[in-house]
């Protein structure tokens, strides 16, 4: 497909089927609103590429950066972000608030300084990610900073969340075994039946999260900020109290 043919198939509204580019500089196309349908981008550099409010489904990204990128509202449904032996991909400094991304395998993925202010993950592969420099802020106003971001049933083994601010947001059954949350602000956060096994906790926030039906075994209290208002059913004080050192013991009838 030339420039030309997909200039004309953008501006004109129409979905974009089977592309394939490698090893190239995205052109510069104002993308806003596109529909790409299983596509194929490989070693693409998105700079300054504006995808505001595209759609991107069944598409691969093999080791793709997208820098400076605007998708805010974008949607991926069903995409792969994949790398090879040099590198994998990474969005920095780039725009994507309220960008939802779903069933897609971002496993490995950099997120480098990045606004991810309500962005939302459904169902995905987000093994080894790394946050630890995103944003899930905006500023109101000087005094007042709003933060929101919803991941449901992700893949969260091994990520990188440390230091991240992520006051009530919500990680509802996403599985983050030996994820890095320390010194991450969790404050009412809902983690309701998450499963956070040998997960990094240390210096971490859970003021008042609701801990509901979350796997919390080797969850240490004590090397937690601030546990305090922290929700927790009857079945999971048993572990958390022994993670602590205690010796429970149940007392027969």
């Amino acid at each position: 497909m030339t420039l030309d043919t997909l200039a004309r198939q953008i501006a004109a509204a129409e979905p974009v089927h089977g592309l394939r580019i490698s090893g190239d500089h995205w052109p510069e196309l104002d993308c806003d609103g596109a529909r790409f349908n299983d596509c194929v981008f490989e070693h693409v550099q998105f700079s300054n590429a504006m995808f505001g409010e595209a759609h991107f489904s069944n598409c691969r990204f093999i080791s793709c950066r997208f820098s400076h990128a605007e998708l805010a509202s974008a949607r991926f449904e069903d995409c792969r972000f994949t790398g090879d032996s040099a590198k994998g991909c990474s969005f920095a400094f780039s725009n994507l608030q309220r960008t939802q991304f779903s069933g897609c395998d971002l496993s490995q993925i950099v997120f480098d300084r990045s606004d991810l202010f309500a962005v939302e993950m459904r169902d995905c592969n987000l093994i080894g990610a790394r946050f630890s420099t995103a944003d899930f802020s905006r500023a109101l106003s000087r005094k007042k900073i709003e933060t929101r971001a919803h991941f449901h049933g992700c893949k969260l083994d091994v990520a990188d969340f440390s230091g991240v601010k992520l006051p009530g947001c919500s990680l509802v059954s996403c599985r983050l075994r030996e994820a890095d949350l320390s010194h991450a602000d969790l404050t009412d956060a809902d983690l309701t039946g998450s499963d956070l096994f040998q997960a990094i906790l240390d210096g971490a926030k859970l003021t008042g999260a609701d801990l509901g039906g979350a796997e919390v075994s080797g969850v240490n209290l004590t090397r937690l900020a601030d546990f305090a208002g922290v929700k927790i059913t009857d079945d999971q004080m048993f572990r958390l109290l022994e993670a602590m050192g205690v010796d429970v013991r149940v007392r027969e009838r």
